[in-house]
């Protein structure tokens, strides 16, 4: 493995090696040399988070060794179908815009993440050639003191993907670190397992509304009822359970209705 470089902003087609995006970032990890004291912390965030018992641990964990690499903020973003989950020391009221204005869809990392699936470093700096609403998105950012970072993204199986981020304020304080991606990933892959079997509950997600209705037939359907005995336990028709499970759906995300009971029962909504 060598050096993964990203170029974004270009208008040219991709090269060889070279991922092309419509946004402002240049992003490379030396994935095998240097990078000696960043490796450690990775080591050292294993080690931590296997010995910790409970979420309030683990976040401590995660806010207390994000400063002490140099990085003010952590973010831990969970990626299912249309929904996304965060485990955050970001301010509060960034946390809630980002998510009430669905900036997953717009934010050039995400995007980068999903595509690129290796940890790389990135800067929110604007150019002209962006986009106005990207633009104001960075402007957002970094007024919440969000200005670079290092992104680790990791498949997380069945469809789903998780990411930790760390995040300076310093606009080029990020793209002078350097990693080694297999250990950063590994290091991830054990914080989201952790963080799963904890059941650790999210500090903000995806803004998901469903009428009454909805959530009492998806409750029902959980249970194990079939959409005709839901009609008669509800004293109402077929068509109408049918109905409320198909917005159900859509306000999740989801494609079937396993998933979406899952998803409900995750969300802590049934």
């Amino acid at each position: 493995m060598g050096v993964l470089r990203l170029r974004f902003g270009a208008t040219e087609p991709s090269t060889k090696g070279t991922a092309t995006y419509d946004c402002n970032l240049v992003a490379f990890i030396p994935s095998l040399k240097g990078g000696h004291e960043l490796n450690q912390w990775f080591e050292r965030l294993t080690e931590q988070v296997a010995l910790a018992h409970d979420e309030a641990t683990v976040k401590a964990t995660l806010e207390k060794l994000s400063r002490e690499a140099g990085f003010g903020a952590y973010a831990y973003l969970n990626l299912q179908a249309e929904t996304q989950t965060a485990i955050s020391n970001y301010d509060v009221e960034w946390q809630q815009r980002y998510f009430e204005k669905s900036y997953a869809l717009i934010d050039p990392v995400v995007r980068s993440a999903r595509d690129q699936l290796e940890a790389f470093a990135w800067s929110n700096e604007a150019s002209l050639r962006m986009s106005r609403e990207r633009r104001n998105f960075y402007g957002e950012a970094g007024e919440f003191g969000i200005r670079s970072g290092v992104t680790i993204p990791i498949k997380t199986g069945f469809g789903r993907m998780a990411m930790l981020t760390l995040a300076s304020e310093e606009a080029d304080f990020a793209l002078g670190q350097s990693l080694n991606p297999v250990l950063a990933a590994s290091a991830v892959a054990q914080l989201h397992s952790r963080l799963e079997g904890l059941g650790a509950k999210p500090t903000h997600h995806t803004p998901i509304r469903m009428k009454s209705d909805e959530l009492t037939c998806l409750r029902w359907s959980a249970e194990g009822k079939s959409m005709k005995a839901i009609a008669i336990i509800e004293n109402t028709t077929y068509a109408n359970v049918a109905f409320f499970l198909r917005n159900a759906k859509s306000a999740l995300g989801a494609t079937s209705l396993p998933q979406a009971t899952a998803m409900a029962k995750e969300f802590g909504l049934i």
